[in-house]
């Protein structure tokens, strides 16, 4: 049957085509990299979720087996969800074998990786928005994100909905995307709250062409919807992509990761009894996973620069009832402790918060306790208790500065670089060569991470800010490492500045290190050559011969993950 030219515009309005846009200097560098057709591919890819989740199994409480037949009794097996738009042009190897009359559920079979199961989805499917312009609902790129990967629309994340929207409506879902301003700033230039009247006037309206996620059921009014903060705005009917939530599913027993950031850490080989280094730990994935394949028999010392992470890698690692891990405070560009900052009057017998029980710090940390905010409770005892707000109870007086930080804390919650609540220790660094092994995820550009809706802010310049920052931290790590030992770095980007140009960097500045083979090994080889901006730069990546030994993650590849960057290098005598 032919479409007519109505029902053809609508078909391509309500549908979920998206188009990554890139600044034009890095979509030139990309092109360099990768060739014009193969970063083509890799930017679609971009856009969309993997079609499967990976589930790390807890093996020191549970095995694939059993969590297999739990989630059977959880999860709605819906792999025959709609039509599918397309489907697979190549089949995963991932899901070769896979029995559809067991469901979703399948145990990997990549060798050492048995407590891992993939679970699997569907799309991109088709979904029917009716014959007439529906009801709509527009939510945030971040938001449409997370619904992509299987999340439901919450409130903070609904900017806008049509008129006379009832509990119960049918509400198709777009996703606004930040937009450049004529400031040269990026953002999504809408007011949250606006009302939506189902013509061209209505704010963003052409754009959200082919930027529809799918249609639910509204669970509140369209003035209930922004009149209150928080709750579920939107229960996910239909939708394009249909992946599994497992969020507050079998606490404990698993952990949801991406199978790239699994196979990071067996890259890292940690065994029993040893001292392990995770460097920028949070949110704890990879610091966990460390010390399950440890058996929790070792110590892995876990650091982050910001509070609340140690206190997230803290809550993970008391969840998964790990006791060898030991979360700090600790800005990852000054790891190395300086000579004069070694206090061997601290008491080396040290509090961990995480598992609540006496853990023994090893000598060269170099710790500080935090010291407990102030806190509204503490300024109303204070001065209700004592009337002039004297010392009591032995503490110190809280200026009145710190009585007003307090009082807008309670009112406005914790700021970026405030404290959540709870007490973590910092740190001044740890003596040189005092780690087996040191595993630097890295803090990157993520442009690898997936589905991504927006890229355009990123710019040749912030990306070179990354790569300056990276090889801080990898300086630093080399010093931690004795000789003998190991490091792996990792990062969740296409951007090779941040891959193999880290390598490149650290083989030419530190003789001593080279690159060691990975198991398991199922990603490619990584990019051989150089790069010459038109500014003169020349950016060195890999050598022949040595494209092998890293793995390069690429979301256009058949095993259809983020992307992601793996190097593992062996630590020789640092006398030579």
């Amino acid at each position: 049957m032919q479409l007519s030219d109505h029902d053809s515009s609508s078909s391509q309005r309500y549908s979920f085509n998206p188009t990554l846009n890139w600044n034009p200097q890095l979509h030139n560098y990309f092109i360099k990299a990768y060739g014009s057709d193969h970063f083509s591919r890799i930017s679609s890819a971009l856009t969309r979720p993997s079609r499967y989740s990976c589930i790390r199994v807890n093996t020191l409480c549970s095995n694939s087996d059993d969590v297999i037949e739990k989630l059977r009794l959880i999860v709605k097996q819906s792999l025959n969800g709609g039509d599918i738009e397309g489907g697979d042009d190549v089949v995963n190897p991932l899901k070769e074998c896979l029995d559809l009359d067991s469901g979703p559920f399948m145990k990997c079979r990549i060798p050492g990786l048995d407590y891992v199961v993939f679970v699997w989805g569907s799309g991109p499917h088709r979904v029917d928005y009716g014959n007439v312009a529906p009801k709509e609902v527009i939510v945030s790129r971040k938001c449409a994100e997370a619904v992509l990967r299987g999340a439901q629309v919450y409130i903070p994340g609904i900017m806008a909905c049509s008129a006379h929207v009832e509990k119960g409506d049918t509400v198709a879902v777009s996703v606004a995307i930040e937009q450049q301003g004529s400031d040269g700033g990026w953002s999504s230039g809408m007011t949250r709250g606006i009302t939506l009247q189902g013509s061209e006037t209505d704010p963003y309206y052409l754009e959200r062409n082919g930027l529809y996620i799918g249609q639910g059921t509204a669970m509140l009014s369209r003035a209930g919807m922004f009149r209150v903060t928080e709750g579920l705005g939107v229960d996910m009917k239909d939708r394009v992509y249909e992946l599994h939530s497992f969020h507050n599913v079998l606490e404990g027993e698993i952990f949801l990761q991406n199978l790239p950031s699994i196979i990071a850490a067996h890259a890292l080989d940690p065994q029993m009894g040893e001292r392990i280094l995770d460097m920028c730990a949070a949110p704890g994935g990879k610091t966990t996973a460390i010390a399950i394949l440890m058996k929790d028999k070792g110590e892995v010392i876990a650091t982050d620069r910001s509070h609340n992470k140690v206190l997230d890698i803290q809550k993970l690692a008391a969840e998964l009832g790990l006791s060898c891990i030991k979360a700090f405070k600790l800005d990852a560009c000054k790891s190395v402790s300086l000579r004069n900052d070694i206090d061997t009057s601290i008491d080396t017998c040290h509090h961990n918060a995480t598992n609540d029980v006496k853990n023994q710090v090893s000598s060269n940390l170099q710790v500080e306790k935090m010291p407990p905010l102030v806190t509204e409770s503490f300024k109303t005892e204070t001065l209700e208790e004592n009337g002039k707000g004297e010392k009591i109870h032995g503490g110190a007086y809280p200026s009145k500065a710190e009585i007003r930080k307090s009082m807008r804390r309670a009112r406005n919650g914790p700021g970026r670089n405030q404290s959540g609540g709870g007490r973590v220790d910092s740190l001044k660094g740890f003596n040189p060569d005092s780690f087996d092994r040191v595993l630097l995820d890295a803090p990157c550009s993520a442009l690898g991470l997936r589905p991504r809706l927006f890229a355009a802010e990123e710019t040749i310049e912030s990306l070179r800010s990354h790569a300056k920052y990276q090889r801080r931290m990898f300086d630093q790590a080399v010093q931690l490492v004795r000789p003998g030992g190991v490091i792996v770095y990792s990062t969740c980007t296409i951007n090779p500045g941040e891959n193999e140009a880290l390598v490149r960097y650290a083989l030419d500045k530190y003789k001593y290190l080279s690159l060691a083979p990975q198991h398991p090994k199922i990603g490619g080889p990584g990019l051989v050559g150089s790069c010459e901006f038109p500014d003169g730069y020349v950016e060195e990546w890999l050598r022949p011969g040595e494209e092998n030994l890293v793995q390069r993650f690429d979301p256009s590849s058949p095993l259809d993950t983020i992307g992601f960057f793996i190097a593992k290098f062996a630590v020789g005598s640092k006398d030579t």
